[in-house]
């Protein structure tokens, strides 16, 4: 039963995957379905958390847009994500980012890895 299961999931997983990791500010390039026509649309922050494995990883993409901040959280394997581009490496000492929701400014700023 197990060995079907993860069939299935190869099946359905993404050949290529861009390398990034919790704290790297990435571009997310999402498919949009409007009507008859299919445009992409870029969404660009900070990933704050990964979680799962397999099929089922999934990503959350933290920005700030007109003061407000705003996440989204994205399944790494799923066909209505175009590309995944890494902007910026970042460093973090953490595994999740969650307490960058309290920050605001520079204060909210990953410290970069080439800058050591």
């Amino acid at each position: 039963m197990a060995n079907l299961i993860d069939q299935i999931e190869k099946e359905n997983m993404k050949e290529s995957v861009p390398v990034f990791s919790v704290g790297d500010t990435v571009r997310v390039n999402v498919r949009i379905k409007e009507g008859d026509k299919e445009r992409i649309q870029a969404f660009e922050g900070v990933v704050i958390a990964r979680k799962n494995g397999g099929v089922r990883e999934t990503f959350t993409v933290r920005k700030i847009s007109y003061g407000v901040g705003v996440e989204k959280t994205y399944p790494i394997h799923s066909p209505k994500i175009a590309s995944i581009e890494v902007i910026r490496k970042g460093k973090p000492k953490r595994a999740k980012l969650y307490y960058v929701r309290d920050l605001t400014g520079k204060a909210a700023k990953v410290k970069s890895a080439d800058n050591n």
